[in-house]
């Protein structure tokens, strides 16, 4: 049980506004705190926070596992109809071998099975495509194909190396839009997933973060996250990937933090050992540490752990609320901060930073069904 005793500190509310960033979406509110553009408005009584998990702003759907599923067989096809994964993206590249015959099969078996199941098919939210690069000859095909079928909503961009690749995709998208009358541009705009596979992308990764279409999103295709494929990045710049991970951390923790700086999804690299799922869990709780949204699986077994570890614990989600409800208690107090006591000892200062903290947690856990506790 937490034995709880506020130290009330009489210091002015911060409200924090979003603002324009130099070559840069602007960032939505509820993407984190700007610290700049700081307005004061000092002993302001109105509520910012609530423990209520109704009255938590929603969030949109979470992308905790993102499963591959080869297009390369009809039973593999027919099995993702089975899966809880978040996201399954169907595969067009790395699983599918490299040769015309076996390209061609496997995009045309793909597209009978999306548009021959249509009524068994999850919802159109969970539904990508991996494309193979557009520096292959296949790139055209595939994407022509992709366009075709309304319930793709999400195209898996391997191999992006600077902002022009993502341009020369989005001109295709426009395309199908506009010149070939594809898909009804009042639609959901089709989500880009990026695939940071080299240095040339780490490098360039800022510049790849704030792209947007100079079609707009709705008929140029609006980019939603940065994917880790962690193998070809090892293959590109000779690192040896090991079990502690270490070699890969500057490179993961620039991945989230460039995702987070421009409102984007950070997609952790795929755990191999596939048949280890003790050490998976371990590189879940290692990703989720770093700051990263989600997972990719490439086997089914997979995607509960990564499902079941991308959310808060119990505990967390419980000491989220109590921020929440002490805080609000506080700012009927005219209170900016307060000081939280803990079971064992210790003090722990709240103030916004940790109520956005508190929030995030919370909205996570309502996104996926976790119970949020009444504090009182």
């Amino acid at each position: 049980m937490f034995h709880l005793r506020l130290r009330l500190v009489p210091v002015p509310r911060l409200h924090y506004c979003p603002r324009n960033w130099p070559n840069a979406r602007q960032v939505p509110s509820n993407r984190g705190l700007c610290t700049n553009d700081v307005v004061r408005d000092s002993f302001t009584t109105t509520k910012l926070y609530s423990t209520n998990a109704d009255s938590v702003e929603s969030m949109e759907p979470l992308g905790r596992s993102y499963l591959y599923v080869p297009a390369t067989a009809e039973r593999m096809l027919e099995k993702s109809l089975t899966t809880n994964s978040d996201v399954i993206i169907y595969d067009l590249e790395d699983s599918v071998p490299p040769s015309p015959a076996d390209k061609n099969g496997a995009r045309g078996r793909l597209a009978h099975f999306l548009t021959t199941r249509s009524a068994n098919l999850p919802p159109h939210e969970r539904i990508a495509v991996r494309l193979n690069s557009n520096s292959t000859p296949f790139f055209a095909e595939d994407i022509l194909q992709a366009m075709r079928i309304p319930c793709i909503r999400t195209l898996v961009l391997p191999k992006v190396h600077s902002a022009q690749d993502l341009d020369y995709v989005s001109e295709e998208i426009f395309l199908s839009y506009k010149g070939l009358k594809l898909r009804d541009p009042n639609g959901p705009p089709i989500q880009i997933v990026a695939s940071v596979e080299s240095a040339r992308a780490t490098y360039n990764l800022g510049e790849i973060a704030g792209w947007r279409s100079k079609y707009g999103s709705a008929v140029g295709g609006k980019l939603a996250a940065l994917l880790f494929a962690a193998e070809d990045y090892c293959a590109d710049t000779g690192i040896i990937r090991t079990t502690s991970r270490q070699e890969l951390l500057y490179t993961r923790s620039h991945i989230v933090v460039t995702a987070k700086a421009f409102g984007l999804k950070a997609i952790d690299m795929v755990c191999v050992n596939y048949k280890d799922l003790d050490y998976l869990r371990n590189e879940c709780e290692d990703g989720r540490r770093l700051g990263f949204t989600g997972k990719q699986a490439i086997h089914p077994s997979q995607v509960d752990i990564i499902q079941s570890t991308f959310v808060p614990s119990s505990k967390e989600i419980l000491r989220a609320a109590r921020i929440l409800k002490e805080m609000e208690k506080a700012h009927l107090l005219h209170k900016g901060a307060a000081g939280l006591e803990l079971e064992g000892g210790g003090m722990e200062m709240i103030d916004a930073p940790m109520i956005k903290q508190a929030e995030n947690v919370v909205r996570i856990a309502k996104a996926a069904g976790l119970p949020i506790p009444d504090v009182e």
